[in-house]
């Protein structure tokens, strides 16, 4: 399988943890870049990498052909799911968990990371990894392949932080799908630390800001 092509930003010399962070449907890896100066403050040094999804037909947008992590047929519970996709991206970004793992970072100094589709796939990933993972960041997103997490479900990640936030107006990916998916989690044992904001798809500054607290309480902890 081919490797994803990335943008890497490093905030100083030895990152301690690196946090893959995927971008959303249509987006590419420079979407979530100009967070990082945000992020950063306070924090010890960190490797970002943002990967680029491979262009493909997507359903939903009439079959128009866009970087995408899979294919998307609609946004509910009776839609199906793109099973084949989302497993060879998942394989894809765990191409990237090993290139961090040469580097000399262990999974337990990696945060996933995504908004949106993104977010959907940091979700797949942590409830499935046999490694335990720093900590997870899930914006605007909600668990793909739903139906399966119990059969599916690791343990490793159980008591991984994992942030997940939501715009109460999102008319793209639905509020409640997002609640939906954390009661989900919760119910299976994961660790979720919940904010909802009055916004619509998107990102917004008091979400940065408690984003930049967690990441804050998560590097003084030590994890890792």
């Amino acid at each position: 399988m081919k490797a994803l092509e990335t943008v890497i930003v490093e905030t100083g010399p030895k990152p301690q943890y690196t946090i893959i962070w995927m971008h959303g449907l249509g987006a590419d890896g420079h979407d979530f870049e100009p967070l990082v100066p945000e992020l950063q403050s306070g924090l010890p040094p960190l490797r970002f990498v943002f990967p680029h999804a491979p262009v493909r037909p997507v359903t939903i947008n009439n079959g128009y052909a866009m970087r995408a992590w899979y294919d998307i047929i609609g946004i509910d519970r009776r839609s199906a799911e793109d099973f084949k996709g989302i497993g060879d991206s998942a394989d894809s970004i765990g191409g990237l968990i090993h290139r961090e793992h040469a580097r000399g970072i262990s999974s337990d100094r990696i945060l996933l990371a995504g908004f949106s589709q993104g977010g959907a796939m940091a979700l797949h990933l942590a409830t499935r990894h046999p490694d335990k993972f720093a900590g997870v960041i899930a914006l605007s997103c909600y668990l793909p392949l739903a139906r399966e997490l119990s059969k599916s479900r690791a343990a490793a990640n159980l008591g991984t932080p994992i942030f997940m936030a939501h715009g109460t107006l999102d008319p793209v990916v639905p509020y409640t799908l997002g609640d939906e998916s954390r009661q989900l989690l919760e119910a299976a044992g994961f660790s979720i630390e919940w904010h909802a904001y009055p916004m619509q798809h998107s990102v917004c500054e008091p979400e940065v800001s408690d984003l930049h607290a967690w990441l804050r309480r998560l590097c003084e902890s030590g994890a890792g």
